[in-house]
């Protein structure tokens, strides 16, 4: 991603500018059945008028929705997001510029790694979570059986 401008403010607003003209996009046919919710879901039907961008029919989500390319990636904080997945990646954050978001598919025990070493540095995590210490196994399982 690029260096990001000062002017992050600016570029969120205008992203909350785009966002509010954008309709709600809606499920064909929701309105009319209870047992569909409001979830989007594409029209694929040969008739079907939302397909066909029939007037007066919900319109479908395509690229002219999409947010502005400047504030794509910017967190509302104004910092970039990087995705993190283990501790060697927190070298190429700059703490000034970009916020750490950690992936889902890390572990507990990589998590804390990554959250102690990222406190010592100074990068701000968008996504920690709380833990108990890690505890290591003991014996007093297979005493408490026999």
């Amino acid at each position: 991603m690029t260096e990001q401008e000062p002017n992050a403010p600016e570029l969120i607003k205008k992203r909350q500018k785009e966002k509010s003209k954008k309709p709600k996009f809606r499920r064909q046919e929701n309105w009319r059945y209870k047992r569909l919710k409001e979830n989007w879901r594409k029209p694929r039907g040969i008739d079907n008028k939302m397909r066909r961008k029939v007037k007066g029919w919900p319109s479908l989500p395509n690229i002219g929705y999409r947010c502005p390319k400047d504030s794509r990636g910017v967190h509302p904080s104004g910092l970039l997001e990087v995705r993190v997945y283990n501790v060697d990646d927190l070298d190429k954050v700059r703490p000034d510029v970009e916020v750490v978001r950690i992936a889902h598919t890390v572990g507990a025990r990589k998590r804390i790694e990554i959250l102690n070493k990222a406190k010592e540095i100074g990068i701000h995590v968008i996504n920690p979570r709380e833990f108990r210490e890690l505890k290591e196994p003991t014996a007093d399982k297979n005493e408490s059986k026999e």
